[in-house]
């Protein structure tokens, strides 16, 4: 599943692209892509229909579109990408990828958008997923439970659907001290709570190990074990890593994780741990190890990260 720089890659190119035109039309091939809009596919096309894209939002890995219709509310039109879903912005009369599931027709700019569109560029907006595990469907929009204690709110909400998911590193509502607070009391390898969404989301396999490896910390070392100041690293590294990763267009390890204009990202070759097995350690030298991990792998330096002594 594509981790936060991907899926952030993907939303600029939205707000560049689609924020502020109007979906004309939604057409979707088959009902798999609409399973989780319980009234099905055709429900879902027609409370699309002249829907005007008023933001592209995302917290986490999640990826949303603020719509809203001449007499409706603002709703979300959430989109899982699941493992291998694409967003391609596209001419229409662009030839049909293999995998295409849904198209989203786009008109012209509503009139006083403040969102430039010069010039106005392809006019539909398609999913793409090769696995089929991803997928689109509204949401209620209801107020950001997370903004709460002087946090920064989101103008539009969040989607109901996505209230249990803890902010990410790189947005405002994010409070890294009480990230910390409650990972002191954690008593699981802190990989594992990194991968918690409902504790800092964002962050997935490939950049869990790319930040214990910058703070020089074994993945199962227990949270509650490590000092403040060692989780305060752990969280800088976090953040410091995806946001080099945004720099460079997320990591694309094949053909599925590219922007709204089909690029791949370029972090691949930036990477100091994951996928790295037998080679140097860019630090150290000693050659980068692979350990299985919930029916994954992890990857880190047993020399800049040695493993945890096991209790009796």
């Amino acid at each position: 599943m594509p981790e936060l720089p991907e899926v952030e890659v993907v939303r600029r190119g939205l707000a560049a692209h689609v924020v502020g035109r109007t979906i004309t039309r939604a057409t979707f091939l088959g009902s798999r892509v609409a399973r989780r809009h319980l009234p099905g596919p055709a429900d879902l096309a027609a409370r699309l229909a002249d829907v005007v894209v008023r933001s592209a939002e995302r917290r986490g890995k999640y990826l949303w579109l603020v719509v809203q219709g001449p007499h409706t509310d603002p709703e979300a039109l959430v989109v899982h990408l699941g493992m291998s879903g694409q967003l391609l912005v596209e001419d229409h009369a662009a030839p049909a990828e293999r995998h295409l599931h849904a198209s989203f027709d786009l008109g012209e700019p509503v009139e006083g958008d403040p969102v430039p569109h010069e010039p106005l560029g392809p006019d539909q907006l398609r999913f793409v997923d090769q696995r089929t595990f991803g997928g689109v469907f509204l949401a209620d929009l209801v107020p950001d439970p997370c903004g709460a204690a002087g946090r920064p709110h989101r103008a539009w909400g969040v989607p109901r659907t996505i209230t249990h998911i803890a902010p990410d590193p790189l947005e405002a509502a994010y409070d890294q001290g009480e990230v910390v607070r409650r990972l002191t009391a954690r008593h699981t390898g802190i990989k594992r709570a990194l991968l918690d969404q409902g504790l800092v989301s964002g962050i997935g396999n490939i950049y869990a190990d790319e930040a214990l490896w910058r703070a020089r910390v074994h993945g199962e070392r227990e949270a509650a074990s490590l000092s403040r100041p060692a989780l305060r690293r752990v969280l800088d590294a976090a953040a410091e890593v995806m946001a080099d990763a945004l720099e460079q267009g997320g990591t694309s390890f094949d053909a599925l994780y590219v922007d709204v204009n089909g690029d791949s990202g370029w972090f691949e070759r930036s990477l100091d741990a994951y996928g790295r097995e037998g080679q140097p350690c860019h630090r150290c030298g000693a050659p980068i190890r692979r350990e299985s991990f919930m029916n994954r792998s992890s990857f880190s330096c047993p020399r800049c990260q040695p493993r945890p002594r096991r209790r009796r």
